[in-house]
């Protein structure tokens, strides 16, 4: 690949924090360069004014580009596996063979004045990464990860959760037990501590991790208020503990951290900055649309060029002079095709997922990155890498853009697809609504998903219904008759 290529590939991937540093650092480089600070700016924002608004599938899509020499910028050298941050490699190709030029030729930096990817992510310090980085290995349906994503995106500062659970879900359209469920495994994750709702929870839930909450130590938490006043008599008898254990438990607790997101030095708040804003529209659909704060604008300063053009004696010179100015024209417009890219694959999403942003998250629709990639005609790969560190805001909170991908089951008759993890909600919702007279059994479910042109197997049942940790109709039954709630 040519060294205009490879930073085009990597241009693509930045996120919209490492393009800005990105282009800052071209700005102090080359001299023919300068910010457009107009409001006018690049001839990609211009033509935001012209809308071409047209309706599929419920949602308005408004494409901004007129000018087609202004093509998305479309990549497909030397993509793998690896590259596409996906679960499954049936979403993407294993080789994806030799990519097409691109719509421009010439200029470009030295590779070595972009620093690879890895290279921008902070392994340690960075606390969204952190937490993204244990969601995809603790969760993998892509409707919990999105209820992770909207938890994460719910903490402060210090690492608890704003907000309650209930207005959450109503966010999302989906059950408040479904929040809980998600909850509860984010609250596993390291530190330990996070996600709690209050100091007592936060300090319950660390004890947890240390396995130290005994009854004993649980009462204490639940009576933080009489150590405050340091009432120890009261507290050894609700406790049930004597002076030294008291004191070796309060001790434990000392220890413990009460802000358990401030030992990172980059928070949730100051991470995630949405590339493409979705607003409702006047005419009943959509409005998809770049975030211009996230998207630097340069300008080539021409009258410095000539100056210096002009100026310049020496072959060196003259090559120096012409290799900026390359150099900036190469920039100026890969950032307008990077943004058109950006647009045109979210403004391809939020059509397909209209249903998930009108009704909730069971509604997500299975989406594969051809699906979009035939769409917007652009490569797979050039999908994969758009939607990778890019970010949505919209009415049910934001969202990386891949995470709008998932499976599909078919119906085997008329091709009504449905991404599996609906699937699997429907189950556990079918089992969670069932009473103890009419426990269903796996044969059960798949007849009543049959009612909805929902076609799967008894085993395929059985293997969701065990990932969601739901005992058989035999042992519900039972539990049920005793009067005991099944938890899942």
């Amino acid at each position: 690949m040519t060294p205009q290529l490879q930073q085009a590939i990597r241009l693509l991937q930045l996120s919209a924090v490492d393009l800005v540093d990105y282009v800052e650092t071209e700005l102090e480089a080359n001299p023919l360069l300068e910010r457009d600070d107009s409001d006018g700016g690049s001839a990609l924002t211009e033509a935001m004014g012209n809308e071409d608004d047209r309706s599929e599938g419920g949602a308005t899509l408004v494409d901004i580009v007129d000018d087609q020499s202004d093509a998305p910028l479309d990549i497909d050298e030397g993509f793998t596996e690896n590259d596409a941050a996906f679960d499954t490699a049936a979403d993407v190709p294993g080789d994806a063979g030799p990519g097409p030029a691109l719509p421009w030729s010439g200029g470009g930096r030295s590779d070595d004045f972009l620093p690879d990817l890895e290279q921008t992510l902070s392994e340690d310090d960075d606390l969204r990464a952190c937490l993204e980085r244990q969601l995809s290995l603790s969760i993998k349906g892509p409707v919990e990860r999105l209820i992770g994503m909207a938890l994460i995106d719910s903490l402060d500062d210090n690492g608890y959760l704003i907000g309650n659970t209930e207005s959450l879900a109503d966010q999302l359209g989906t059950k408040t037990s479904d929040v809980e469920a998600v909850l509860a495994t984010l609250q596993t994750f390291e530190p330990p501590g996070l996600f709690a709702r209050d100091l007592k929870e936060c300090l319950a839930l660390q004890l947890k991790d240390r396995n130290r909450f005994d009854p004993a130590m649980a009462a204490l938490i639940k009576h933080l208020g009489m150590l405050a006043k340091r009432d120890f008599q009261g507290l050894m008898r609700l406790c049930g503990v004597d002076a030294e254990d008291l004191e070796e438990m309060i001790s434990e607790i000392r220890a413990l951290d009460p802000k358990p997101a401030l030992k990172f030095e980059s928070g949730i708040s100051q991470t995630v900055i949405p590339d493409v804003i979705m607003t409702a529209s006047s005419s009943g659909g959509w409005r998809v649309e770049l975030n211009n704060e996230t998207m630097p604008r340069v300008l080539i300063n021409n009258q410095y060029f000539a100056e210096l053009n002009k100026t310049a004696d020496s072959t060196i010179e003259k090559k120096f002079v012409a290799e900026q100015f390359q150099s900036a024209t190469w920039l100026v417009r890969a950032l307008e095709q990077r943004a058109t890219t950006i647009l045109k694959v979210a403004t391809s999403l939020v059509a397909k997922q209209d249903a998930f942003f009108r009704k909730g998250v069971t509604e997500l629709k299975p989406l594969v990155l051809r699906d979009v990639a035939e769409e917007v005609d652009l490569h797979e790969s050039t999908i994969s890498r758009v939607t990778a560190n890019k970010y949505i805001a919209t009415p049910r909170g934001i969202y990386e853009l891949k995470y709008f991908f998932s499976h599909a089951l078919t119906d085997g008759v008329g091709g009504v697809s449905t991404s599996v993890e609906a699937v699997r909600y429907r189950i556990k919702k079918m089992i969670d609504e069932e009473s103890a007279d009419n426990v269903l059994s796996d044969d059960q479910v798949v007849d009543l998903l049959r009612r909805d042109r929902i076609s799967v197997a008894r085993r395929t049942v059985a293997k969701y219904r065990d990932s969601l940790k739901i005992p058989s109709s035999i042992q519900r039954r039972r539990e049920k008759t005793r009067g005991l709630s099944v938890t899942s």
